[in-house]
C-alpha cells in the first residue's frame, strides 16, 4: 500500500478509517529526492507538504550567513512551510533532505480542504500541531535553561537515531554549541 509507514504512524496518533486513508491517498503523489535537495526554500512558495515514507530531513534558517538547524524529521513525519500553510506567506526557512527521501506530496490546498471536510484528518492535524508546539516549547526552554550536557541528553532522548544519521555540525547547530563541545559531550555520554 502507498504511504504504508506514514499511515501506520498517523494511526498511532489517532484513529483513521480506511475511507479516510483512501481519501488521503487520492490526493498524494510519490516523489523521490536525492540527498541535499531543498523541499522548502526561504523566500519562496512551495505549494506542497511532504509525508516522509523513507529518509531524513532538517529545517533551518540562515542567520547572519550561518545555517541554524531548527528541527529534524524522519519517517512517518510531514514537512511543510507553516508560513505558507497558515499565512499564505513565503517560507522563512529551508527544509533539506539529509538522505535520499521517498515522500508523498500533497498540495497544500488539498491538505487544507481535507482538514476542513474530514474530521479524522482534522483531528490528526490538531494532534501533530500540539506535538510540534510541545517540541518547540521544550526545545526553547532547554536551550535557555539547561547546561550543554543536559541539552545534549534531552536531544538524544527526543531524537534517538539522529546522531547516526546526520552530520554532527547540524546537531551542534541545533543545540547551540560548537562541534568540539558536542564531541566532548558525546564522549562523556558513551
Amino acid at each position: 500500500m502507498p504511504m504504508e509507514y506514514v499511515i501506520k504512524c498517523m494511526r498511532t496518533l489517532c484513529p483513521l478509517s480506511d475511507e479516510t486513508v483512501r481519501e488521503l491517498l487520492d490526493c498524494v503523489t510519490l516523489c523521490k529526492f536525492p540527498r541535499k535537495h531543498l523541499l522548502v526554500k526561504a523566500d519562496a512558495f512551495c505549494r506542497y507538504a511532504y509525508f516522509i515514507e523513507k529518509g531524513f530531513t532538517r529545517s533551518y534558517w540562515i542567520v547572519d550567513g550561518e545555517e541554524i538547524t531548527t528541527s529534524f524529521m524522519g519517517e512517518g513525519g510531514i514537512i511543510f512551510s507553516m508560513d505558507e500553510l497558515y499565512y499564505n506567506k513565503k517560507s522563512e526557512e529551508y527544509v533539506e533532505t539529509l538522505e535520499e527521501v521517498e515522500a508523498y506530496r500533497i498540495a497544500l490546498s488539498d491538505l487544507q480542504r481535507l482538514w476542513r471536510t474530514n474530521h479524522e484528518l482534522c483531528y490528526w492535524g490538531l494532534v501533530i500541531h500540539q506535538n510540534e508546539y510541545r517540541r518547540i516549547h521544550q526545545s526553547h526552554k532547554e536551550r535557555l535553561s539547561l547546561p550543554a550536557k543536559e541539552r545534549y541528553e534531552a536531544f538524544v532522548s527526543q531524537f534517538p537515531n539522529v546522531m547516526q544519521r546526520v552530520n554532527l555540525a547540524l546537531v551542534a547547530s541545533y543545540l547551540g554549541v560548537t562541534q568540539s563541545t558536542l564531541s566532548r559531550l558525546r564522549g562523556m555520554h558513551e
